[in-house]
């Protein structure tokens, strides 16, 4: 079951826990680059869809970049395309709106979709990490456990 993230772009980039990346001047370039180099939407399965209010240097409503999906909204503001996209979602519990916007999270979480914070979502990557390791290192059993199942098998195998 792949992913859908939608994120509200300049929500993004306007945001404390945001820093550019790198020298890169413009930046939408460096929000790209900043969610493809991090991996924070997890697996290349999942589809992402950037959403900026306004439209582009390059004329057309839509530009691809990899495997991300760019969007600027032109008449309508990112909030509404969003919201709209949600709305036409036949699955919303897969979608996952990165936004601060208080409005949005509720209209998204009322369809039944979910919502990530901008800073939740910049700092995903280093917090699963932390998380993966502390979970290599918690035993499941206590050694008391280990030591008398390590017994038992002493008992069977070692005849």
């Amino acid at each position: 079951m792949s992913l859908q993230y939608i994120i509200d772009g300049y929500n993004v980039i306007k945001h404390s826990s945001y820093s550019l990346p790198g020298k890169i001047k413009d930046e939408r370039a460096a929000l790209i680059e900043f969610i493809k180099n991090r991996r924070l939407c997890g697996s290349a399965k999942n589809k992402i869809t950037i959403v900026f209010d306004g439209s582009p240097h390059v004329p057309g409503p839509r530009q691809h970049n990899d495997e991300i999906n760019i969007i600027f909204t032109r008449q309508e503001t990112a909030d509404e395309w969003i919201k709209r996209a949600v709305e036409s979602t036949v699955n919303p519990r897969n979608v996952i709106v990165v936004s601060d916007d208080k409005e949005i999270k509720f209209v998204v979480n009322s369809l039944g979709a979910h919502t990530m914070g901008v800073e939740e979502f910049c700092k995903n990557k280093e917090k699963l990490k932390k998380q993966d390791k502390k979970d290599l290192l918690k035993p499941e059993l206590s050694y008391s456990q280990i030591d008398q199942i390590n017994r038992e098998l002493r008992k069977i195998w070692l005849k």
